[in-house]
């Protein structure tokens, strides 16, 4: 009995079979019996078991002295990894590793189907299939053809390759006959990676035509692989590629794409980016970026990214619990009209070290910093190709009370150390350094109350007061341009967000944080706050909210429900109510539509660089039209000028065997290198196979 089972898990070429050779089989049949002619007979609702591995047929005769085995079916075997065959007749050799089956289909992973006249077993690996359909789409029995199909003379099933080999194929949508290709092969759905085909698409832009993309997967071992899309159209020939190779310790990845075209025709455009990251020994962590381009309108032709400034470091690290550690390499480069790489600081070297000691005696914490940096512009002219570097250094003790009566002082004292060095600018000495002990006590009263329907409310009033010695140091302002007042920095003794500018004297900071949580509805959150000193600052611009001796006001806050509704806002309000900074951020969604947007206003400032006010707004949505078709769209509109930026539409299409997506997108801003551009992009790919599967799964029921 044992050995009639096996002979049915391998003569049908399951891979279960050898695996589960060791377990217990089992056959269950109305009727079971041995003829004179010593053939063993099992009739009646037949059915197989071992392992995952079952079969179920109307008859099985197997013959001792032969080796002959006849199943009548109708026959469904299923392995318990994903692949089914149902045949009307089945009949196995002598040797049991070939056979024939009659009427027969193959389903491979609940994704595709070959149906097929006959089936050839061969060697207890091979299926050959003749007169074969092949598609991924449910096939139901009203007659209606599917989708698309793969019809071919004869189709070869390697189950140990995991390949399959398609010899006169012709690929049909509908009944209609699309391409002939004597010779094809697709990975079948079992297989992760292999080398092939990936699903083409077709890009048309109003500067480089329409062309179209092919990418080609390139296994290079298990741990490696390539993929290399040639980009074709009426003016460019292009290249793209993108490598990635995996380690023990860590794994990179390298995209990017080699040009010629008529933009620029005699000049080789490209780009290249890369990652990687790998976990070295003690904790450390090596990780870097490499971002390049060849000119600054190659990204914004070929949507390759919308980055206007590239970044590429080398950055090793560890962080433990009471520890950190970090030093950095930078390079950058510019690609916004106006800015010139050699009068910006491209090559930026950056480290910080941080401990923490948690002292018995004393109880509390006492936290050492260190922070070096220098960066070098490339430019040797007098002033604007100036070079900086700098030690900033901070020892500070911090220590949390609280009292019984529910109010909780915090505070902290400390001093910082800092030395700079300044070259290639006669308007400032070379070497500057100072000290600047600072202290600080905190006083905040959190409340909490309690409603009858299970939310609950949260206010805390806040006050801090503290004191920064010493006058600033005679140094340019090279870093803390740009200084954001919020929620985060409200409490800190600096709001410049780096160390070469630090507030002086003395500074009070008051806030309000209200909370509203409600398991059934509503989640609220709001905050106000202010912040006063003893002495104005003008490195603070009139924009920041910080300059004077009263800042402005922060008003910030966040609202949601269950029902899909998020809202985010900040605000800055002076005295004269007027706005200087704002910005809301907001999602809703609801049944079938999602809709996420955000607006932006921001005073122009000629000290942060910002010659007229920005006032923006960015939309975007997408709706779930049924179950197979969705829409979206997005939009870029410069509300202060009256323009739009940018501007998308898409459609995409999902079932059980094919996906497609239609966008297009219009950019409408330009400038001395970039002109304004349409990009029509096409994607289709054939689901079912290795190489095209998504991460989803769409189910179709017959009839709907």
């Amino acid at each position: 009995m044992r050995r009639l089972l096996l002979t049915l898990l391998v003569a049908l070429g399951l891979p279960a079979a050898a695996q589960d050779s060791e377990r217990p089989a089992v056959l269950v049949a109305d009727d079971l019996f041995i003829t004179r002619d010593r053939e063993l007979v099992a009739q009646g609702n037949v059915e197989a078991f071992q392992g995952t591995t079952r079969i179920r047929a109307s008859a099985i005769r197997y013959n001792d002295e032969t080796g002959a085995l006849v199943i009548e079916g109708p026959i469904v075997l299923n392995d318990g990894d994903g692949t089914v065959i149902l045949a009307d007749a089945a009949e196995l050799d002598q040797g049991l590793q070939n056979g024939l089956l009659r009427g027969a289909r193959m389903v491979l992973n609940q994704q595709v189907q070959m149906a097929a006249v006959q089936i050839d077993r061969v060697e207890g690996r091979y299926s050959q299939l003749y007169k074969t359909a092949v598609t991924s789409c449910k096939t139901c029995n009203d007659g209606e053809l599917p989708l698309w199909q793969i019809r071919a003379r004869r189709v070869v099933h390697d189950t140990e390759a995991q390949q399959l080999y398609f010899d006169d194929a012709t690929f049909h949508i509908r009944s209609v006959p699309v391409f002939y290709l004597p010779r094809l092969r697709l990975p079948d759905p079992t297989l992760d990676r292999a080398d092939g085909f990936l699903a083409p698409s077709i890009r048309t832009t109003s500067l480089l035509g329409t062309g179209l993309k092919l990418p080609y997967f390139i296994t290079l071992g298990e741990s490696r692989d390539l993929t290399l899309t040639p980009y074709l159209s009426s003016s460019t020939r292009t290249l793209e590629f993108r490598y990635r190779q995996a380690f023990i310790n860590g794994d990179i990845e390298f995209d990017g794409a080699y040009t010629r075209d008529d933009q620029l025709p005699d000049e080789t455009r490209g780009y290249l980016f890369g990652e990687g990251s790998f976990e070295l020994e003690r904790g450390y962590k090596l990780s870097f970026t490499i971002e390049a381009v060849s000119d600054s309108s190659y990204f914004t032709e070929y949507g390759y990214s919308d980055e206007d400034r590239l970044r590429s470091d080398l950055t090793l690290s560890r962080a433990r619990r009471d520890s950190f550690v970090r030093t950095s390499l930078y390079n950058f480069e510019t690609l916004r009209p106006g800015e010139l790489n050699s009068t910006l600081p491209t090559v930026v070297i950056d480290g910080e070290f941080e401990r923490r000691f948690f002292p018995k005696a004393w109880g509390g914490e006492l936290r050492f910093g260190l922070e070096a940096h220098s960066h070098w512009r490339s430019s040797d002219v007098d002033v604007i190709g100036r070079d900086v570097s700098r030690i900033n250094g901070s020892l500070k003790y911090l220590r949390r009370f609280t009292h019984r009566s529910g109010l909780v002082t915090d505070a902290q004292v400390g001093t910082t150390f800092n030395f700079f060095d300044i070259t290639q600018d006669d308007t400032f000495a070379q070497n500057h350094s100072d000290i600047a002990p600072f202290a600080a006590v905190g006083l905040s009263y959190p409340m909490a109350r309690r409603e009858a329907g299970g939310a609950s409310q949260v206010l805390t009033p806040v006050v801090q007061l503290g004191w920064t010695d010493g006058s600033r140091l005679d140094i340019p302002n090279e870093e803390s341009t740009r200084v954001e007042f919020d929620q985060g920095n409200i409490l800190s003794l600096s709001r410049f967000p780096r160390p070469d500018r630090r507030e002086r004297g003395t500074t009070a900071a008051v806030a309000v944080n209200w909370s509203r949580f409600d398991p059934n509805g509503w989640d609220t959150y709001v905050a106000v706050g202010q912040v006063f000193r003893s002495i104005s600052d003008p490195a603070f611009t009139d924009t920041s909210g910080l300059s004077g001796v009263r800042s402005d006001v922060l008003l910030a806050g966040q609202i949601k429900n269950n029902a899909g509704l998020s809202l985010t806002a900040r605000t800055l309000v002076d005295s004269n109510f007027d706005i200087s900074k704002a910005e809301l951020r907001g999602g809703w969604s609801f049944g079938k539509t999602t809709v996420e947007g955000t607006y932006v206003w921001l005073e122009a400032d000629t000290a942060e660089d910002r010659t007229e006010a920005i006032s923006e707004v960015s939309l975007d949505g997408s709706y779930d039209i049924n179950k197979q078709w969705s829409a979206s769209a997005d939009v870029r509109y410069d509300v202060q000028n009256s323009t739009a930026a940018t501007a998308g539409l898409g459609l995409t299409y999902n079932n059980e065997c094919v996906s497609v997506d239609l966008s297009v997108r219009r950019r409408y801003t330009s400038s001395t290198s970039v002109e304004p551009s349409t990009d029509i992009g096409f994607n289709i790919g054939l689901r079912g196979f290795s190489a095209s599967n998504g991460t989803e799964r769409y189910e179709r029921s017959c009839g709907k």
